[in-house]
This record gives C-alpha cells, sequence and structure tokens, in this order.
C-alpha cells in the first residue's frame, strides 16, 4: 500500500462551526490529518508527497468559475472592507439563491460579479469557512487524490489518499459538509481515463451527495453509498434509496440508507449489498471514499459502527479484486481515527 498526504492540507484552521444555531468549535480540526498520518507512519506505511499538478484533474469535476471563486475569496472578501464594517475572518455565506440540490446537474455561474453573492451561490452551509490558507489545502488535498489515481493507474494494485479537507459532498460547483473540491471524483475520473468503467463507493456515515451530482448521468461510474438515513441527517436533500441516476447513468447510482442507531449487522449487510451491485456493474477500478464517522463515539455520528466494520470494509474491497484508490472522508473523533484506519488497512491485507 502506497499513501499520499502533504502537509499543506494542515493549514486549513476553521475558526468556526455553526451547529443547531449555535457557534461551535470546528470538527474538521488539522489534528485528524496528523492522527492518521502519524497511524501510517506507525504502520510502516511509506507516505509520499504529492507532486504540485495545477487545476486541470480538478477542472475535470468542477466548473472553472468555481475553482476560480474558491482560489480568490478570501482576498476579495478582505477587500470589502469599509469604516465601520469589517469582514469577519473567514468567508462564509449570509445568503443563498433557492436550487434544486438533489438533481441539479449544469445550473450555471453566479450571475454576480460580487463575492458576497457567489459566496452565498458557491457555498450552500456555514461549514465551509474559507480562511487565509484554504485554497492552499483545498489545492494540495485534490493533488493528493490524483496522485494516489495515477499510482494505480501505473501499476499499484492500493493506494491511499489522505485527503483533508475532505470532499465527498463537493458538488460540480458547490461547496458543504466540509468539502471545497471533490477529491474522489478527481480520483475517479483519472481511473476513467485509464480503466473506463470505474465504482465509487461510500462509506461515510453521510450521503455522498457531492459525488452523486457529479457522476449522476454518467455510464462509465457506479456510484454506491451507505449512510445514515438524511430524513433528519446532513444532507437532507439526497441520499435516498429512489435516486437511481438519470440519462446514461440511469440505474448507475445505489444508496443504501441506514436507520440511526444501526450497528455492524445492519452496515454489513447494506455493504454487502453495495459490493454486490459493484461486482454486476463489473468494473475494472474502485474507489473507496473512506469516513469513520460512523464510529459510536463519533461527536457527529449517528450510527454505532465498531472499528470492526472498518476491518469488514477492507476485506470486502480486496475480496473485489479490483485496482484501488482510498480516499480519506470524514471522521471527527481524532483518537479513534488511527484504530479505524488500521482496522481497514488489516482487512484490505495490510
Amino acid at each position: 500500500m502506497q499513501a499520499f498526504f502533504c502537509p499543506d492540507q494542515l493549514l486549513h484552521t476553521p475558526q468556526q462551526f455553526m451547529r443547531l444555531g449555535r457557534l461551535h468549535k470546528p470538527a474538521d480540526v488539522p489534528a485528524r490529518a496528523e492522527a492518521l498520518r502519524d497511524t501510517l507512519t506507525r504502520l510502516g506505511v511509506p507516505v509520499h508527497l504529492p507532486a504540485e499538478a495545477g487545476l486541470d484533474a480538478l477542472q475535470a469535476v468542477h466548473s472553472p468559475a468555481y475553482l476560480a471563486y474558491l482560489a480568490t475569496a478570501f482576498e476579495r472578501w478582505q477587500a470589502l472592507a469599509m469604516p465601520g464594517v469589517e469582514p469577519g475572518p473567514e468567508v462564509l455565506p449570509n445568503l443563498g439563491p433557492a436550487l434544486h440540490v438533489r438533481r441539479d446537474l449544469a445550473r450555471g455561474d453566479c450571475p454576480s460579479p460580487s463575492v458576497v453573492a457567489q459566496t452565498g451561490w458557491y457555498i450552500s452551509d456555514l461549514a465551509c469557512p474559507i480562511g487565509p490558507h484554504t485554497w492552499r489545502s483545498i489545492l494540495r488535498a485534490a493533488h493528493t487524490a490524483l496522485a494516489a489515481a495515477e499510482a494505480v493507474c501505473a501499476g499499484a494494485p492500493r493506494a491511499y489518499a489522505l485527503c483533508r479537507p475532505s470532499g465527498h459532498h463537493a458538488q460540480r460547483d458547490r461547496a458543504g459538509g466540509f468539502c471545497y473540491v471533490n477529491n474522489a471524483a478527481v480520483a475517479t475520473q483519472r481511473l476513467v481515463q485509464r480503466f473506463g468503467r470505474v465504482a465509487v463507493l461510500d462509506v461515510d456515515a453521510h450521503h455522498g451527495d457531492g459525488t452523486q451530482q457529479i457522476f449522476y448521468d454518467r455510464g462509465d461510474v457506479l456510484t454506491v453509498s451507505t449512510h445514515a438515513d438524511p430524513d433528519f441527517y446532513y444532507p437532507f436533500y439526497s441520499g435516498r434509496a429512489d435516486e437511481r441516476g438519470a440519462g446514461d447513468g440511469l440505474g448507475l447510482n445505489l444508496n443504501l440508507p441506514l436507520a440511526h442507531g444501526s450497528g455492524n449487522a445492519e452496515f454489513t449487510a447494506a455493504l454487502d449489498a453495495g459490493v454486490a451491485a459493484v461486482r454486476a456493474f463489473q468494473p475494472a477500478a474502485l474507489v473507496l471514499c473512506m469516513g469513520f464517522d460512523t464510529f459510536g463515539d463519533d461527536p457527529l455520528s449517528v450510527l454505532k459502527l465498531t472499528h470492526d466494520a472498518y476491518r469488514a470494509v477492507g476485506q470486502r474491497v480486496r475480496g473485489l479484486g479490483l485496482p484501488t484508490v482510498v480516499v480519506q472522508e470524514g471522521g471527527y473523533m481524532v483518537e479513534a481515527l488511527g484504530p479505524g484506519l488500521q482496522a481497514l488497512l488489516e482487512g484490505l491485507g495490510g
């Protein structure tokens, strides 16, 4: 197993997180990535620095206008300062357009040049603040996923992308849920170029709504997501079983929502159904979106998994026998991340 990570991904240091109408301490802290990196080192897994790769791979799955917004938003926000009104320390939306986020595939660029308007257009919630170093972390996280995909394209059986910020909530032109650029989509698109047919298996606690949106009408990518029932859980507006894809992708999107409080048995049953769908699709490569926020004590989880569930994920993925890129997604109980990653790697075969 090869692993990829860039220390610049630690530069993103959110100062605020709005939850149930109150400001909380941020959940997506740099210590998350540090714990996972330290686990790789302890286990003797080589951690490689991803190459600088520019924007081409990101533009293959995201709109250029959206990426330009992410790259410039903080500086433009700070320039809004005027007598008696100082902008906040981070970019956050205070308005937004009415959108159908569930199946909206191409809504166009923001019609206003205002950074305030663009922030409402391109950021969907109050979990995606943009600070002075956020764009650098976003860019290097995407490069990390791309580097892992390149390794698999070159013949590695598996590669792990330690991505932070996470990515699976990022849609083609919108950030949400701590996610800005969809790292898994970046990796998937690169694998499609090499292998043709690719499956994405997402086992995070939250539905991978961004990944679903990006590939919803594609016939060359199967998206499968196990996650907590979204009726009363983020992302709320997507993740239900009747979302099956559109156009060339009809039948190639599978959501397997789990009742809140579900444990290993229920999760494993859904996992097996997802793996069966992957087998039926007959892909030539796999992207595993790995979240540890399903752990029973995770502060954002409504599921009750133990580390044995992550070992089971590794075993099922190993059984598929596919070239695989593992992309790190959620997990917010820092002390549980290392044991979770170790269990996954054990299931994958070391």
